[in-house]
């Protein structure tokens, strides 16, 4: 047989008995890793369509960032406290060191369970007996120290097996029940005090208020006898300088005298008065109908 005819004949063999094998296709977000009669091959194939050697088989390893979370770990602290936290951890796998990975723990449910939580647990225990008081787990401060430092050794820990940490993030502190009542009381009592505060400022306010209001009506009423005194004072003024200028005009005397005579003439109880003709002034002289001028009684 033609040898060329046979290698095309094997090949078409091949194709028939292999088919799409010749072909991996690695998801988006994974890195293929292959396996040749159980052994791990040191290359990763990236996402996409990859032309492969049809005896192999498969293991796509997600290598995007994913996340879980770790309940109730002890913690205890210097004060011979203990407290539980929960913990949410960031990672990722180094996609160059699939194969590895693969090979040395598995899939990522093992890598969780083989490195990520045991080292999680020990680092907690470990960097709270660090921290003086469970209390303190309530400052800011002293929880971004915890987060930040147990981000660091987890990342060193783990990262010469091919895992990166990006985060590791604290979710709940649950202190010890007798710490966590003594603080619920002191709580309570330092809202008693605000509150007691509040009270205290919003009558002093009052006070305030009504001592300004009383200080202007004081004013107010300075102002007005102010006000009173200057109008008399003008008044006063107005009367002396009237006075002052009646006592030398005639003129004006008799001018007073016609409009005295006047409101007598407008009463209907006045009585007819004789004027002296020759007075530089028209005062009454006497009155007709009084019985004293008449001589009658």
């Amino acid at each position: 047989m033609n040898p060329k005819l046979a290698s095309v004949a094997i090949a078409a063999l091949l194709v028939l008995m292999f088919g799409q094998r010749f072909f991996h296709a690695v998801p988006a977000g994974h890195v293929g890793v292959a396996i040749l009669f159980g052994e791990v091959q040191e290359d990763p194939y990236p996402e996409g369509l990859n032309i492969v050697n049809p005896l192999l088989t498969w293991v796509d390893l997600d290598v995007r960032e994913d996340s879980f979370k770790i309940s109730q770990l002890e913690m205890p602290t210097r004060d011979q406290l203990l407290s539980k936290v929960d913990l949410s951890i960031q990672w990722r796998l180094d996609k160059s060191r699939a194969p590895q990975i693969y090979r040395d723990t598995g899939d990522k449910e093992r890598i969780v369970q083989v490195h990520l939580k045991p080292k999680a647990r020990s680092l907690i225990r470990e960097l709270g007996t660090k921290i003086d008081r469970a209390e303190d787990l309530f400052k800011d401060e002293v929880r971004d120290s915890l987060a930040n430092a147990l981000t660091l050794e987890l990342a060193e820990y783990v990262g010469s097996k091919g895992i990166i940490i990006d985060s590791v993030l604290l979710r709940n502190i649950n202190l010890p029940p007798v710490l966590a009542e003594a603080i619920g009381r002191k709580k309570e009592r330092e809202q008693e005090v605000e509150r007691q505060r509040a009270e205290l400022d919003r009558v002093r306010l009052e006070q305030e208020q009504q001592v300004a209001l009383a200080e202007a009506t004081r004013r107010a009423s300075e102002e007005q006898s102010k006000t009173i005194r200057i109008l008399a004072d003008a008044k006063a003024y107005e009367i002396a300088t009237i006075n002052k200028a009646a006592s030398g005009n005639p003129a004006y005397i008799q001018l007073q005298s016609l409009e005295a005579l006047k409101k007598m003439a407008e009463d209907p109880a006045a009585k007819l008065y004789f004027m002296d003709s020759n007075s530089p002034s028209p005062l009454p002289l006497m009155n007709i109908g009084d019985p004293v001028v008449t001589g009658k009684r």
